[in-house]
């Protein structure tokens, strides 16, 4: 079992036409994952390497029965491009594009909410249930399926975590990259929710960053898990008022520190690592955890 995607999941990408879009059509079909149909304004009748483009998500949805979408159309088009999915009754939307107006996400992260639909990102690396269904740029060549889940906000930092776990020896069920601008849709919390109760999933990694208060909603829903939690936090040196990295990584008071959502997360009964190759050290913990 996994969350969020499975091999029951029937995937469309808006913007297949688009060389993004093309790349990953080509290493879905390879890997297995249920691609379904893809979708560009103007270009029905296409085919990409055998995947119908249809024009409209509803029309996608209407013949395929699709219900995820993975989005990599230019950042001017996102919030159109998920209004759109939302109201063809899309469940869950990845978000892969880059540069998003800040207002723009604003808008389509609530409207996505009011309506019941997952969305990761912008800026998302993606979502993978390894084995089942991978929309996300996380190569299916490093995934083992297993029963470690990682909720992150970093792509780079997830690649490492799942090098890491697979050379002791233990994979995962579901890896969720939430996205690393100011706003984005899933947070942490949502996601340590649905771990909680996944039942294959005996274990999950927490990869956060500095900024934004993310970290006490987690708190309260780590304090009441049964699963161990083990959390890291990027940005341990990260100056105040500086952009590291991710729009949304910029330490505004004492509480966005790494240390203070640190402290927050291990008073919740978190196991915390100060850093992200600490986690190699707590791999027998992990796989005591998972058994």
């Amino acid at each position: 079992m996994a969350i969020i995607v499975d091999s029951n999941s029937k995937v469309i990408i808006q913007g297949i036409t688009g060389k993004v879009g093309q790349s990953f059509v080509e290493r879905m079909l390879f890997y297995n994952t249920p691609l379904v149909a893809g979708v560009t304004p103007g270009k029905e009748g296409q085919i990409v390497l055998g995947v119908p483009v249809y024009d409209s998500v509803q029309k996608a949805v209407n013949i395929t029965n699709a219900d995820t979408s993975f989005i990599s159309v230019q950042p001017k088009l996102v919030k159109q491009a998920v209004l759109e999915a939302v109201d063809a009754g899309i469940k869950v939307i990845v978000i892969y594009s880059e540069g998003v107006p800040v207002h723009d996400s604003m808008e389509f992260v609530q409207y996505a909410k009011l309506h019941g639909t997952m969305v990761f990102g912008p800026n998302s690396a993606g979502v993978v249930s390894a084995g089942m269904t991978n929309i996300s740029d996380i190569h299916d060549s490093i995934l083992e399926p297993g029963n470690i889940g990682i909720v992150s906000r970093s792509g780079t930092l997830t690649y490492e975590v799942i090098e890491m776990l697979k050379e002791n020896g233990l994979g995962t069920s579901t890896v969720a990259c939430l996205g690393g601008d100011p706003v984005v849709g899933m947070q942490h919390a949502d996601v340590l929710r649905l771990f909680e109760n996944d039942p294959d999933t005996k274990a999950v990694v927490y990869v956060g960053e500095i900024g934004g208060n993310d970290e006490l909603e987690s708190a309260s829903v780590i304090k009441h898990m049964t699963k161990p939690v083990f959390s890291f936090i990027a940005g341990m040196y990260a100056p105040e008022d500086k952009r590291m990295g991710h729009a949304g990584a910029i330490i505004s008071n004492e509480s966005e520190t790494a240390i203070k959502k640190q402290e927050i997360l291990k008073s919740a009964g978190a196991i915390t690592l100060r850093l992200i190759t600490d986690l190699e050290q707590v791999a027998a913990k992990l796989r005591v955890s998972s058994t």
